[in-house]
């Protein structure tokens, strides 16, 4: 038997409404240490809202926007992907892979829970498989993220280096899946492009 979402959900799940500004936001998030929060419905035909510390990150803070005058609902994502409590993990894994999301709730006419990709990983039983997969579509997303941080912040800086030490540490932990080495790193690929990067790998003591 397939382990079903409601099994490995968190049940615990905090809200915010479309209207509360993005500060309020983030500090709902530090307060609760979460990466993401679901917003409320408006009524019971409305359709729920999710907003994760990317979307502040990208959509707010990179455009120097103000989080106490940028509302929620300006930047969240409505309406999101939703798991059926009964969709076996194995469907929400795939699910996962072929939309890109990390995390979705978990809704049975309202909302009592979310699943996330660490729910998968660390709470069911499934077999190498999906986890292969999982990990893949995690390292390919960590690559874009480490060529949108150099691309931003510069090859040789050291905000470039610690988002490729990421990178290669989740290719380390694939490859230790598969039993078999790394013919090429990421990162060393991303060095044959910019040269200057390989210097913010030595660090200072």
């Amino acid at each position: 038997m397939m382990m079903k979402a409601e099994e490995i959900m968190t049940k615990e799940v905090v809200t915010i409404r479309g209207s509360a500004t993005v500060a309020e936001a983030v500090k709902l998030m530090k307060e609760k240490n979460l990466r993401v929060l679901i917003v409320d419905r408006r009524h019971e035909q409305d359709a729920y809202g999710i907003v994760t510390e990317t979307d502040i990150v990208y959509k707010v803070a990179a455009f120097g926007k103000d989080p106490n005058k940028t509302r929620v609902y300006e930047i969240m994502t409505k309406p999101c992907i939703v798991v059926n409590p009964d969709l076996g993990v194995e469907y929400v894994a795939r699910l996962f892979a072929n939309t890109g999301i990390r995390r979705a709730p978990v809704i049975d006419g309202k909302l009592v829970g979310i699943i996330s990709v660490t729910d998968i990983l660390r709470k069911s039983d499934f077999v190498e498989k999906p986890k292969a997969i999982l990990l893949e579509e995690r390292i390919q997303q960590a690559i874009q993220e480490a060529r949108a941080i150099c691309e931003e912040k510069g090859a040789n800086s050291k905000e470039c280096a610690a988002a490729w030490d990421i990178v290669e540490e989740l290719q380390a932990e694939a490859a230790h899946q598969r039993a078999q080495k790394i013919e090429k790193t990421a990162f060393e690929i991303y060095c044959e492009e910019h040269p200057e990067a390989i210097e913010a790998r030595i660090y200072d003591n």
